[in-house]
This record gives C-alpha cells, sequence and structure tokens, in this order.
C-alpha cells in the first residue's frame, strides 16, 4: 500500500486530514510515503515494532557507584550506547527547554521558516543535509562554542519575547557540557590511561567543534492503525566523538546491534543517553563502537529530542589514543583530522559507513 499526501494536514500544519488525499496503489512489493509536494523526496516506512519489543538490555549506568567507569566502558564496547542516571541535571531544566522547542514548533510554518533553510544551521523540515535524506522531522541546529560558552542565535532567539528561551538554552548547554567531561573523564578511567581529562579535554577546549539539534517528530494520523511507521530520522552514526541525547518520554529510537538487528529504546525523560560516535571508535582504535542508531515516527505521538554533539577542533588529528595501544598494535585508521572527515561527513548520505573511507 501506499499513502499519497501533502505535508501540511500531518503535523507540519494547521489543516486537519483530507481524506481525499489518501489512496492504495495495487503493488505491496515497496511500502513508501509519497508527499504529494514536488519539493519534497521519499520517506520510507518502516514496520512498527510491538508494544513490548522495547529492549530490555540497554545499559544503565549510575554515575553515583563506583563501578560506573567499568560499567561505562562495558558498554562502549558492547553497544556504544548506554543511559546515564543520577547524573545531577534538573528534570525541571530539561522540561523548560523542552516546553520553549514545542512552543517554536508549534508556530504556523511560515514563522518557522523565517530561520531557515537549514544550510546546515537553522530551522529545517524534512530535509536532512543536502544529499537527499528526507526524514519526517523539524528541526532547530546551532553552532556551539565551548569557551565562552554561546551558541549561534536565530533572529527569533534575539527577539525580547524568546528570553525563556535563551535563558534555558544556556543553562542547559552548561550543564550537559559538564555531563559530557565527566563521562569522557570516566571512560579514561575505565580504559585506565591517562591524564584523566585525555579524551574530555578535546571537546572542551577553545577551538572544540559543537553542535546542538532540537529534533521534533510531529504526530501523522494517517498511520494510525497501521503497522508501519516513519522515518523521522534515517539510520546514522555520529561523526563526532560523543553525543548526548534527551528526550521527552514518547518512543522511536532506536539502535542497531552487533548482529544488525534494530531494537527500541524504551523512554526515559529524566535520563540520558550517550552515543559514542565515529571520532571515538578511532581514538580508542576499535574499542568502542560507534552505534548505528535511527528514529521512527509512529504516528500516534509527538517526540520531543535534544541532541548536543561534541566535537574536536577542526585541525585535530584523529588518530588511536597512544596511551591504549598495545606493544606491536597497528592502527586501523589512516590519520586524519576533524575538519577533513566532518566535510567527508557532510559530503555522505546519512546511512554511509563514512569511516570505511578510512580505514587501513
Amino acid at each position: 500500500m501506499q499513502f499519497y499526501y501533502t505535508s501540511g494536514p500531518l503535523g507540519f500544519g494547521s489543516d486537519p486530514p483530507n481524506p481525499l488525499l489518501f489512496s492504495s496503489a495495487p503493488s505491496l512489493s515497496t511500502k513508501m510515503v509519497v508527499l504529494t509536494d514536488p519539493a519534497l523526496d521519499l520517506i520510507s516506512l518502516i514496520r512498527s515494532p510491538k508494544p513490548a519489543a522495547c529492549f530490555s538490555g540497554v545499559p544503565v549506568v549510575d554515575l553515583s557507584k563506583p563501578d560506573a567507569a567499568a560499567r561505562l566502558v562495558e558498554a562502549c564496547k558492547e553497544f556504544g550506547f548506554f543511559k546515564v542516571t543520577d547524573h545531577g541535571i534538573p528534570v525541571e531544566l530539561m522540561r523548560r527547554l523542552e516546553a520553549e522547542a514545542v512552543k517554536f514548533f508549534s508556530l504556523p510554518p511560515a514563522e518557522k521558516e523565517k530561520s531557515g533553510p537549514a544550510k546546515p544551521l537553522g530551522y529545517g523540515n524534512k530535509r536532512i543535509g543536502a544529499n537527499g535524506d528526507m526524514g519526517w522531522v523539524e528541526y532547530l541546529l546551532f553552532a556551539v562554542t565551548s569557551r565562552p560558552l554561546s551558541c549561534t542565535l536565530m533572529d527569533f532567539l534575539r527577539e525580547p519575547s524568546a528570553c525563556c528561551f535563551r535563558s534555558a538554552l544556556k543553562e542547559y548547554l552548561s550543564a550537559v557540557r559538564k555531563l559530557a567531561s565527566q563521562v569522557l573523564e570516566l571512560m579514561a578511567e575505565g580504559l585506565e590511561i591517562e591524564p584523566r581529562d585525555v579524551i574530555s579535554q578535546l571537546v572542551t577546549s577553545e577551538a572544540s567543534d559543537g553542535i546542538f539539534r532540537l529534533n521534533h517528530y510531529p504526530p501523522c494520523p494517517v498511520l494510525r492503525g497501521s503497522n508501519y511507521s516513519l522515518t523521522g530520522f534515517g539510520e546514522h552514526t555520529d561523526p563526532q566523538v560523543i553525543s548526548v541525547l534527551r528526550s521527552n518520554n514518547s518512543t522511536g529510537l532506536q539502535i542497531s546491534l552487533t548482529d544488525g538487528s534494530w531494537v527500541s529504546v524504551p523512554p526515559d525523560e529524566e535520563s540520558f543517553f550517550i552515543n559514542v560516535g565515529d571520532s571515538l571508535q578511532v581514538l580508542t582504535n576499535g574499542r568502542f563502537r560507534s552505534v548505528r542508531h535511527r528514529v521512527v515516527a509512529n504516528g500516534m505521538e509527538s517526540r520531543v529530542s535534544m541532541i548536543y554533539f561534541f566535537g574536536p577542533p577542526f585541525a585535530e588529528k584523529i588518530a588511536p589514543l597512544p596511551q591504549l595501544m598495545g606493544e606491536g598494535e597497528h592502527s586501523l585508521y589512516k590519520e586524519f583530522t576533524w575538519d577533513e572527515y566532518k566535510k567527508a561527513a557532510y559530503k555522505s548520505r546519512l546511512a554511509d559507513n563514512r569511516l570505511g573511507l578510512f580505514e587501513k
């Protein structure tokens, strides 16, 4: 079956669904969602997991426990992904920023589009990057500098009415930056390498390259009652060192296990999820695994997520840490700078194996 519809009625605009926009096609061999707006491409359908299919094996690292470093390293090796609890960031702060994001995404399309199109920063709607990737998502993308901590401000954030958004954003970025430093120092401790900030200093220096993303995956009424979900954000790995994710209590995040199967991550609005990125996989010479992940939009719930991506300075050479290398161990990767890798990532599709270009 195929569904044909325009973008406006299904969460990005304000008009109610029009049943005349939906029809079925005879072929069952391809299942796609086709947006009739000629400016848009195709967004693929994914068979929805059963409600009970949420993965119970997501590693949980309680940062207050003495075994946090060991558990964190174990999770990075097996999954490249874990949840952190007892992190010290108030839930109220997370909800404040989420509420401000919801206010923005609830604006009329014409108002939101004043902050776009994303090139790559700014407001984006369905188009992800410049190479044809599409998803059932709208987003705000900011560049973040570490010292002093600041981010690019779009015009709407300069308005006096946006003071609460600016305040919540600055406070949230500062808190998550400290959390990322703590997590990366625990990684060094668990790997038994010195100095303790050998990894964290890469992403907290004055020249470090940070990105912050606010994503909104609207409901999609046409899919209700079906066994399919829309691709919200297609499968990919993150190029950076780590990324720190927080979302509301809506499902949608999925990770790929080592056998290639996809599992759904149970949501938890009070915790953070950490993704190992490609750069950290290289820094550990493959000991840590860059996790492949995606987001599916199930049509029922509105999902809001915030992701802080921690990258090194552009001139930083990305190569295995000498402190980790055993006697006679050789690098699995060609040496490259973060600038070279980021440029390669921007030229690729989401699902591409970017590290494959740099493997020996």
